[in-house]
């Protein structure tokens, strides 16, 4: 059976685009390359009739550029048809490799829309609330402790203004009663005349007895109650 009907042959993938364009291309260049050789011809007609004188060579080769010149025109017009062939398949390759990244698209959208639908089983805005609204209240309870902890110990709540003022008024003249008292000497106080005798407890000269000119009290004495060492005495 197969020897009188034959086996039947699997059918040829069809061409592709680019194969398309590729072998139309070809096609487009060899017709490029006829017409460049009728061109070369067309001039070399061109100058034997400027060289041949009017009459019946000249139209012999007249005769002869115009079937080249003819020729060009067909050769021109297959290559135009050519041209708006390999346009026509680029727009069709151009469509097709965008519908191609459109199907990438979507399967990349759909595949990160599936990830994004198992995350969002496992984290729950329900699960979120509930635990910012527990961190709150810890915060507020961790402030109430951290107040407490703070707190001060038998300081009376009714002191007002009026008594504040009082009591630092009152402090104020306690510091400057010491001062005068017990804190800075006689002699570092302002408006007041220095007694070194008196800080010293050294005894003041006798009444109505002057005392050696070029010494005062405090040259007289060296130590308390004894008298002093004079200074040739001392360098010497």
């Amino acid at each position: 059976m197969k020897k009188i009907f034959g086996v039947k042959k699997d059918k040829e993938p069809p061409p592709s685009i680019n194969d398309a364009t590729d072998r139309i291309s070809k096609r487009g260049e060899t017709v490029d390359e006829k017409i460049k050789k009728l061109d070369a011809e067309l001039s070399r007609y061109k100058e034997q009739i400027k060289k041949t004188r009017p009459g019946p060579a000249q139209e012999a080769i007249k005769a002869r550029a115009m079937r080249v010149l003819k020729q060009k025109r067909m050769y021109e017009g297959q290559r135009d048809m050519l041209y708006n062939q390999t346009f026509n398949l680029d727009q069709v390759a151009f469509a097709a490799e965008g519908i191609k990244d459109a199907q990438q698209t979507m399967s990349a959208l759909k595949s990160a829309n599936q990830e994004l639908k198992g995350m969002m089983k496992i984290v729950k805005i329900q699960e979120i609330d509930n635990l910012q609204d527990e961190m709150m209240d810890l915060m507020d309870v961790s402030n109430e402790i951290q107040e407490t902890l703070g707190r001060s110990y038998n300081v009376p709540d009714d002191i007002d203004e009026e008594d504040l003022m009082g009591e630092l008024d009152a402090l104020e003249a306690d510091m400057g009663m010491e001062t005068e008292a017990d804190g800075v000497p006689s002699y570092l106080q302002p408006d007041k005349e220095p007694d070194f005798d008196a800080e010293l407890n050294l005894p003041s000269a006798p009444s109505g007895q002057a005392v050696p000119a070029g010494r005062s009290n405090a040259q007289a004495h060296d130590e308390p109650g004894l008298p002093a060492v004079p200074r040739a005495s001392i360098r010497g």
